[in-house]
């Protein structure tokens, strides 16, 4: 007999975060809006490619007449100030942008420069990640207090032996679990152990320290390109402390605009070279579609060559809906192959030939790096 897979018949994990494909970062940064590189008094929405080797290795393969990759929606959040949680400066309005994106980049900055001013008068990261950590938490402790004030007032109407009461409970017991997490345990939600229910209720609070955070600190041009700074080992020490396994990324927003304003992409390249250092742009991309637990699979064909933004275990029927309603309602199945096998028999025919071409049902559940041709009815 064979042995048992050891997740057979395990719960799958829900995932933090709204149920959708089309997700949002936003960067978040403690400073003066009006002179912060980066920071804008009103959000700004940007479409960043996303880089991937596979892609272009398809794009090659096929030669389309259209080429069009995976984006990560990034939306620009004015700077944030010290009580911001009680309305100081943007303080409310910021804090709603930062509720309505999925997942946050938090800009640190490392670096002097008397040019660029900064709102707590002295550059101090440590300081200003505590500061916006802080705020964040304290928006939501005042958030989830309400929402378990008025869960309590309307479970009182209801019949103690009922299934409604028994609901109310429970979702008021939850509750009180996340309010314990960010009030007396002082961590972010998003550093909690929950399981699937509890996910569940804490996705419709829409909490700001559930969503995933990536910190992009801000060094100098020359600390950039020299990979020295005297403020990293203690950022990376503070995040192993409070937040442990975030993200951390170093870039430089100097040098980032530099590479901006040069005209054409081997003058970019040429420099890179001569300063012996590249742009962080890429790695950034990458590392907040991951945060977001987004996925892409591609179609392939002589028209176009597309990367579909999905997120981690949508099953085939929704894969394909990405692309048309249509598809998902009246899904029949899916052709599917693997990048990898395309890439070692290179190609369709010889895949094809090698018994590697799948057909997929409903039940489905999308791989990355999946190459797709969906049949739908009529």
């Amino acid at each position: 007999m064979a042995p048992k897979k050891a997740d057979a018949g395990k719960e799958k994990k829900v995932l933090l975060g709204r149920p959708s494909n089309n997700l949002k970062i936003g960067i978040v940064d403690l400073g003066k809006a009006a002179n912060f590189p980066y920071a804008t008094i009103n959000p700004e929405e940007a479409r960043i490619p996303v880089p991937d080797p596979r892609f272009d290795w398809l794009c090659n393969l096929y030669k389309p007449v259209s080429k069009v990759p995976a984006f990560l929606t990034i939306i620009d959040i004015a700077g944030l100030t010290a009580g911001a949680s009680t309305g100081a400066g943007l303080g409310n309005a910021f804090l709603s942008h930062v509720r309505s994106v999925d997942g946050i980049f938090q800009v640190v900055r490392a670096f002097d420069d008397v040019e660029v001013t900064h709102v707590e008068g002295d550059v101090d990261p440590i300081r200003d990640m505590e500061i916006i950590q802080t705020e964040l938490r304290l928006k939501d402790i005042e958030w989830v207090e309400k929402q378990l004030e008025g869960l309590k007032k309307t479970s009182r109407s209801l019949g103690s032996s009922s299934l409604a009461d028994k609901a109310r409970k429970e979702e008021i017991a939850i509750v009180e679990k996340v309010l314990k997490c960010i009030k007396d345990d002082q961590k972010d939600v998003r550093k909690g152990e929950w399981n699937n229910k509890e996910i569940d209720v804490i996705n419709s609070l829409m909490l700001l320290t559930a969503k995933p955070v990536t910190y992009l600190v801000n060094l100098s041009e020359r600390d950039y390109v020299r990979k020295k700074n005297k403020w990293l080992p203690k950022i990376k020490a503070w995040i192993d402390e409070h937040n442990p396994g975030d993200p951390l990324i170093p870039f430089s927003v100097a040098l980032e605009e530099r590479f901006a304003l040069m005209e054409t992409p081997e003058e970019r390249e040429e420099e890179q070279k001569k300063i012996g250092a590249t742009s962080a742009l890429g790695k950034i991309t990458q590392a907040g579609y991951v945060s977001l637990d987004l996925i892409r699979y591609f179609t392939c064909g002589p028209d176009e060559v597309r990367a579909w933004t999905i997120r981690r275990g949508t099953k085939a029927p929704q894969a394909a809906g990405v692309i048309h309603s249509d598809f998902e309602n009246k899904f029949v199945c899916g052709e599917i192959m693997t990048y990898e096998d395309l890439h070692e028999y290179g190609s369709e025919a010889a895949v094809k030939a090698a018994g590697k071409l799948r057909q997929q049902g409903k039940p489905y559940e999308m791989a990355d790096g999946d190459i797709a041709y969906w049949k739908a009815g009529a």
